[in-house]
C-alpha cells in the first residue's frame, strides 16, 4: 500500500507532546484561503519552481519532453496544460530549482524514516504526527500506518479537519492517542465562505468524538479579519467546554510564510498585506476559554 506524501518534517515540537516527525498527506476538501500548505491540496503530484535557486544551467528545458517549459524573453514559462508531471525537470535540476511536490511511499518505507528518531521520542514523550492536507483523503493508507506504528510502541496522533466521513475518523481510533482538531469557525455559512465547506459535518464528528477516548487537542488558527472574532472563541469554547476528552485549546497565530509558496505555485493569494495578530489581540482572545474552565494557550 503507498500513500502520497508530500514532506515529513523531523524534530517537529508544535504537533503534539514532545520531540516528533510529522508526515505530511497530500490532498485536501477543504480550499482554507490563508492554507499554508497549499502545495497539500491536491490529491496528485505536483511541480514547484524556486526562482530564488535557479542558476540558469537549462538542464530543465533539456530534460522536458513535452514543451511545457519555455522562455518568453528573459521570463521563465511554465505551461501547466502541457506539463505531465513526469517530474524529468526535477531530476535534472542539481540547485534543486524545479521541484516535486508529492512523492508515493509505502507504509514501511515511511514507518523505516519515522524510527530513525525513535530515541529523541522515547526520550522526550514524543512520537508520530500525521498531518495534510487531510490525512482521512488517504484513510486507508493512514490506518495501516498507525497500526503499525503502534507496534512499534509510538505515541501517535492525528492533525484533521474532521471533515470527513465518521467510519474513517472511527477505524483509526483504537490506534490513536491524540487527535489535533482543527476548529475555524461556529458560523455555517462565514466558514464555507472562507474554507469552501460549511461546519457541520466537522461539528458533527466532534461530537461524536467527544464520546470516545482519544485525547482531544483543539486548535483554532487565528485568521485576522476572518475568524479572529471574540463571538466566535466564545462559540467554540462553549461548543468544547462539555467534552471530556478536551486537554487543551491552541490559538494558532496566522503568519505569512505561506505567501510564497502560493506564488510559486500560481495560485492567487487572497490574504495579501494581512499582517500577524498582535500579542494583545492574542491574550483578549484567549480569555472565553479561560471563562469556560479550558486550557489554551497560543504560539
Amino acid at each position: 500500500m503507498e500513500g502520497l506524501i508530500f514532506d515529513i518534517k523531523k524534530f517537529a515540537v508544535h504537533d503534539g507532546p514532545g520531540i516528533r516527525t510529522t508526515v505530511f498527506m497530500k490532498g485536501c476538501p477543504l480550499r482554507c484561503k490563508w492554507c499554508h500548505n497549499p502545495e497539500s491540496l491536491k490529491p496528485k503530484p505536483e511541480i514547484v519552481f524556486f526562482a530564488n535557486k535557479c542558476i540558469g544551467c537549462g538542464r530543465c528545458f533539456k530534460a522536458c519532453t513535452t514543451g511545457a517549459l519555455s522562455v518568453n524573453g528573459k521570463a521563465r514559462k511554465h505551461d501547466r496544460a502541457k506539463c505531465v508531471v513526469c517530474g524529468k525537470c526535477a531530476e535534472a535540476c542539481y540547485a534543486e530549482a524545479q521541484v516535486m511536490e508529492g512523492k508515493r511511499m509505502t507504509v514501511e518505507a515511511v514507518l523505516t524514516e519515522v524510527e530513525k528518531d525513535k530515541p529523541f521520542y522515547d526520550n522526550s514523550g514524543g512520537g508520530v504526527t500525521v498531518s495534510g492536507g487531510e490525512p482521512m483523503l488517504q484513510h486507508e493508507f493512514v490506518l495501516a500506518f498507525f497500526k503499525r506504528c503502534k507496534e512499534r510502541g509510538l505515541h501517535t496522533a492525528l492533525d484533521t479537519s474532521a471533515h470527513c466521513a465518521w467510519e474513517r475518523l472511527a477505524a483509526t481510533l483504537p490506534y490513536l492517542d491524540l487527535i489535533l482538531l482543527d476548529m475555524k469557525d461556529m458560523d455555517s455559512e462565514r466558514h464555507k465562505r472562507f474554507t469552501g465547506v460549511g461546519n457541520e459535518l466537522i461539528l458533527e464528528n466532534a461530537r461524536k468524538l467527544s464520546r470516545e477516548k482519544v485525547t482531544i487537542t483543539v486548535r483554532i488558527p487565528v485568521i485576522p479579519t476572518y475568524n479572529d472574532r471574540l463571538d466566535n472563541m466564545r462559540a467554540i469554547a462553549a461548543f468544547f467546554r462539555p467534552f471530556p476528552n478536551v486537554d487543551c485549546c491552541e490559538l494558532l497565530p496566522y503568519h505569512r510564510l505561506g505567501e510564497s509558496k502560493w506564488e510559486r505555485l500560481e495560485l492567487h493569494y487572497e490574504l495579501k498585506g494581512i499582517q500577524p495578530p498582535t500579542e494583545e489581540q492574542l491574550k483578549a482572545l484567549r480569555a472565553p476559554f479561560e471563562e469556560a474552565g479550558l486550557k489554551v494557550r497560543h504560539g
